[in-house]
Protein backbone atom coordinates (compact mmCIF):
# COMPACT_ATOMS: atom_id res chain seq x y z
CA UNK A 1 0.00 0.00 0.00
CA UNK A 2 2.81 2.68 0.60
CA UNK A 3 4.46 1.97 -2.77
CA UNK A 4 1.23 2.52 -4.31
CA UNK A 5 0.82 5.20 -2.48
CA UNK A 6 4.17 7.33 -2.80
CA UNK A 7 4.17 6.15 -6.95
CA UNK A 8 6.78 3.52 -6.69
CA UNK A 9 8.96 5.29 -3.96
CA UNK A 10 9.64 2.47 -1.74
CA UNK A 11 12.52 0.38 -0.53
CA UNK A 12 12.70 -2.08 2.20
CA UNK A 13 15.56 -3.30 4.45
CA UNK A 14 15.35 -6.65 6.21
CA UNK A 15 17.16 -8.09 8.62
CA UNK A 16 17.35 -10.81 11.59
CA UNK A 17 18.10 -8.92 14.44
CA UNK A 18 21.16 -9.28 17.04
CA UNK A 19 19.38 -8.91 20.53
CA UNK A 20 17.97 -12.06 22.48
CA UNK A 21 15.36 -10.41 24.77
CA UNK A 22 13.69 -9.48 22.09
CA UNK A 23 13.12 -12.99 20.46
CA UNK A 24 12.36 -14.09 23.80
CA UNK A 25 9.44 -11.91 23.65
CA UNK A 26 8.09 -13.98 20.44
CA UNK A 27 8.88 -17.11 22.20
CA UNK A 28 11.88 -17.67 19.33
CA UNK A 29 14.91 -19.38 20.62
CA UNK A 30 18.46 -17.78 18.83
CA UNK A 31 19.04 -21.17 17.23
CA UNK A 32 16.16 -21.39 14.99
CA UNK A 33 16.26 -17.45 14.19
CA UNK A 34 19.11 -18.12 11.02
CA UNK A 35 16.29 -20.52 9.11
CA UNK A 36 13.48 -18.63 9.97
CA UNK A 37 14.77 -15.74 8.97
CA UNK A 38 15.49 -17.32 5.48
CA UNK A 39 11.97 -18.40 5.40
CA UNK A 40 10.43 -15.32 5.97
CA UNK A 41 12.24 -13.44 3.32
CA UNK A 42 11.45 -15.73 0.95
CA UNK A 43 7.63 -15.57 1.95
CA UNK A 44 8.00 -11.72 2.06
CA UNK A 45 9.60 -11.61 -1.60
CA UNK A 46 7.10 -13.99 -2.91
CA UNK A 47 3.93 -12.36 -1.38
CA UNK A 48 5.29 -8.69 -2.92
CA UNK A 49 4.56 -10.03 -6.50
CA UNK A 50 0.56 -10.72 -5.81
CA UNK A 51 -1.35 -12.86 -6.81
CA UNK A 52 -1.91 -16.30 -4.36
CA UNK A 53 0.62 -17.18 -1.82
CA UNK A 54 1.23 -20.49 -0.52
CA UNK A 55 4.70 -21.82 1.22
CA UNK A 56 5.65 -25.04 2.98
CA UNK A 57 8.37 -24.83 5.30
CA UNK A 58 9.62 -25.94 8.41
CA UNK A 59 8.44 -22.56 10.59
CA UNK A 60 5.84 -21.52 8.07
CA UNK A 61 2.92 -22.68 6.06
CA UNK A 62 0.79 -20.77 3.95
CA UNK A 63 -1.90 -21.78 1.77
CA UNK A 64 -3.67 -20.37 -0.92
CA UNK A 65 -3.27 -16.50 0.46
CA UNK A 66 -5.09 -14.15 -1.49
CA UNK A 67 -2.94 -10.78 -1.98
CA UNK A 68 -5.25 -8.58 -4.20
CA UNK A 69 -3.08 -5.34 -3.99
CA UNK A 70 0.20 -5.71 -5.58
CA UNK A 71 3.14 -2.60 -5.24
CA UNK A 72 3.66 0.00 -7.74
CA UNK A 73 7.19 -1.22 -8.56
CA UNK A 74 7.61 -5.00 -10.48
CA UNK A 75 8.08 -7.37 -9.56
CA UNK A 76 8.52 -5.79 -5.74
CA UNK A 77 10.13 -2.74 -4.30
CA UNK A 78 14.01 -2.73 -3.90
CA UNK A 79 15.09 -4.72 -1.05
CA UNK A 80 17.81 -4.32 1.37
CA UNK A 81 19.63 -7.26 3.55
CA UNK A 82 21.91 -5.87 6.58
CA UNK A 83 24.33 -8.18 6.80
CA UNK A 84 28.00 -8.85 8.08
CA UNK A 85 27.65 -12.71 7.13
CA UNK A 86 29.07 -14.40 3.97
CA UNK A 87 26.23 -16.66 3.63
CA UNK A 88 23.24 -14.08 3.67
CA UNK A 89 25.29 -11.92 1.58
CA UNK A 90 25.12 -14.96 -0.71
CA UNK A 91 21.36 -14.86 -0.23
CA UNK A 92 20.98 -11.15 -0.87
CA UNK A 93 22.66 -11.81 -4.47
CA UNK A 94 20.77 -14.77 -5.37
CA UNK A 95 17.97 -12.69 -4.78
CA UNK A 96 18.49 -9.50 -6.11
CA UNK A 97 18.73 -7.67 -3.18
CA UNK A 98 21.27 -5.04 -2.26
CA UNK A 99 23.29 -5.25 0.84
CA UNK A 100 24.09 -2.88 3.56
CA UNK A 101 27.48 -3.74 5.65
CA UNK A 102 29.46 -2.65 8.34
CA UNK A 103 32.74 -2.52 9.92
CA UNK A 104 36.29 -2.14 8.88
CA UNK A 105 36.31 -2.42 5.11
CA UNK A 106 38.84 -4.97 5.14
CA UNK A 107 36.29 -7.14 6.89
CA UNK A 108 33.24 -5.96 4.48
CA UNK A 109 35.51 -7.06 1.72
CA UNK A 110 34.74 -10.81 2.43
CA UNK A 111 30.91 -9.78 2.35
CA UNK A 112 31.11 -8.20 -1.07
CA UNK A 113 33.22 -11.33 -2.41
CA UNK A 114 30.54 -13.20 -0.94
CA UNK A 115 28.22 -11.25 -3.04
CA UNK A 116 29.71 -11.25 -6.27
CA UNK A 117 31.30 -14.75 -5.90
CA UNK A 118 27.24 -15.18 -6.23
CA UNK A 119 26.71 -13.89 -9.61
CA UNK A 120 25.16 -11.14 -7.49
CA UNK A 121 25.68 -8.13 -9.81
CA UNK A 122 23.86 -9.75 -12.76
CA UNK A 123 20.69 -10.08 -10.92
CA UNK A 124 19.80 -6.81 -10.13
CA UNK A 125 16.34 -5.51 -10.43
CA UNK A 126 14.89 -3.60 -14.03
CA UNK A 127 18.76 -4.89 -15.24
CA UNK A 128 20.61 -2.38 -12.95
CA UNK A 129 23.50 -3.94 -11.00
CA UNK A 130 22.75 -4.48 -7.03
CA UNK A 131 23.70 -1.79 -4.37
CA UNK A 132 26.49 -2.85 -2.04
CA UNK A 133 26.30 -0.56 0.55
CA UNK A 134 28.96 0.68 3.17
CA UNK A 135 27.59 2.02 6.51
CA UNK A 136 29.26 4.78 8.14
CA UNK A 137 28.51 7.76 10.74
CA UNK A 138 29.51 10.72 9.51
CA UNK A 139 30.39 14.25 11.45
CA UNK A 140 31.66 17.02 9.18
CA UNK A 141 33.73 20.00 10.73
CA UNK A 142 35.42 23.56 10.33
CA UNK A 143 38.54 21.77 11.43
CA UNK A 144 39.61 17.74 12.04
CA UNK A 145 39.54 19.88 16.25
CA UNK A 146 36.16 20.56 15.65
CA UNK A 147 34.61 17.75 14.00
CA UNK A 148 35.82 15.53 16.69
CA UNK A 149 34.61 18.47 19.43
CA UNK A 150 30.79 17.42 18.05
CA UNK A 151 31.23 14.02 17.12
CA UNK A 152 32.71 12.56 20.58
CA UNK A 153 29.87 13.33 22.88
CA UNK A 154 27.52 12.30 20.09
CA UNK A 155 28.70 9.09 19.44
CA UNK A 156 28.80 8.43 23.50
CA UNK A 157 25.07 9.35 23.41
CA UNK A 158 24.15 7.63 21.06
CA UNK A 159 25.85 4.47 22.21
CA UNK A 160 24.23 4.51 25.83
CA UNK A 161 20.59 4.59 24.03
CA UNK A 162 21.51 1.42 21.71
CA UNK A 163 23.27 -0.20 25.18
CA UNK A 164 19.84 0.56 27.23
CA UNK A 165 18.24 -3.12 26.75
CA UNK A 166 21.40 -5.10 26.74
CA UNK A 167 22.14 -3.73 30.34
CA UNK A 168 18.53 -3.67 31.46
CA UNK A 169 18.76 -7.49 30.57
CA UNK A 170 22.45 -7.91 32.16
CA UNK A 171 23.66 -8.87 28.18
CA UNK A 172 26.83 -8.68 26.83
CA UNK A 173 26.69 -6.50 24.37
CA UNK A 174 27.71 -7.40 20.88
CA UNK A 175 31.59 -8.06 20.53
CA UNK A 176 31.61 -5.90 16.92
CA UNK A 177 30.35 -2.83 19.25
CA UNK A 178 33.13 -0.32 19.29
CA UNK A 179 33.24 0.76 23.35
CA UNK A 180 34.09 4.04 23.07
CA UNK A 181 34.41 6.75 20.35
CA UNK A 182 37.75 6.20 19.23
CA UNK A 183 37.04 2.33 19.01
CA UNK A 184 34.63 3.89 16.55
CA UNK A 185 37.08 5.96 14.70
CA UNK A 186 39.55 3.00 14.49
CA UNK A 187 36.67 0.50 13.40
CA UNK A 188 35.54 2.78 10.49
CA UNK A 189 32.56 2.90 11.71
CA UNK A 190 33.13 6.89 12.33
CA UNK A 191 34.53 9.35 9.91
CA UNK A 192 35.10 12.30 11.24
CA UNK A 193 37.05 15.36 9.80
CA UNK A 194 36.81 18.15 7.22
CA UNK A 195 35.28 18.02 4.29
CA UNK A 196 38.22 16.87 2.25
CA UNK A 197 39.45 14.31 4.69
CA UNK A 198 36.33 12.73 5.53
CA UNK A 199 35.52 12.40 1.33
CA UNK A 200 39.35 11.05 1.17
CA UNK A 201 38.30 8.27 3.85
CA UNK A 202 35.02 7.88 2.45
CA UNK A 203 36.46 6.80 -1.31
CA UNK A 204 39.24 4.80 0.10
CA UNK A 205 37.06 2.47 2.30
CA UNK A 206 34.65 2.03 -0.48
CA UNK A 207 37.43 0.58 -2.76
CA UNK A 208 39.15 -1.38 0.05
CA UNK A 209 35.60 -2.83 0.76
CA UNK A 210 34.95 -3.74 -3.04
CA UNK A 211 31.40 -1.29 -2.39
CA UNK A 212 29.65 0.62 -4.57
CA UNK A 213 27.30 2.74 -2.60
CA UNK A 214 27.43 4.47 0.44
CA UNK A 215 24.63 4.42 3.25
CA UNK A 216 25.54 7.67 5.81
CA UNK A 217 24.54 8.25 8.85
CA UNK A 218 24.59 12.08 9.56
CA UNK A 219 21.96 12.77 12.65
CA UNK A 220 22.95 10.38 15.68
CA UNK A 221 23.09 10.69 18.98
CA UNK A 222 22.73 14.39 20.48
CA UNK A 223 24.15 16.27 17.18
CA UNK A 224 22.74 19.44 16.43
CA UNK A 225 20.75 19.30 13.36
CA UNK A 226 22.86 22.31 11.49
CA UNK A 227 25.94 20.00 12.22
CA UNK A 228 23.89 17.44 10.44
CA UNK A 229 22.54 19.11 7.55
CA UNK A 230 26.50 20.13 6.57
CA UNK A 231 27.18 16.86 6.55
CA UNK A 232 24.39 15.69 4.29
CA UNK A 233 25.06 19.00 2.12
CA UNK A 234 29.40 18.19 1.97
CA UNK A 235 28.68 14.79 1.15
CA UNK A 236 26.23 15.49 -1.57
CA UNK A 237 28.40 18.52 -2.99
CA UNK A 238 31.70 16.15 -2.91
CA UNK A 239 30.18 13.00 -4.33
CA UNK A 240 28.77 15.15 -7.75
CA UNK A 241 32.22 16.51 -7.94
CA UNK A 242 33.82 13.41 -8.09
CA UNK A 243 31.04 11.55 -10.22
CA UNK A 244 31.09 15.13 -12.78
Amino acid sequence: MLDQLSGGRVEMGIGRGSLPTELSYFGIGADAVPERYLEASKILTEAMRGGTLCYQGHHFQLDNVPLTLRPHQRPHPPIWIATNRPESARWAASNGANIACVGPASFVRKITEAYRAEGGLNTGMDGQPPFLGLLRMIVVGQSENHAYSLAAPAFERWLENFKFLYHRNAIPVPPNLPPTFEAAIESELCVVGTAASVRQALFDQLEEAGANYLLCQVAFGDLPFDISLLAAMTIKSELMDRTA
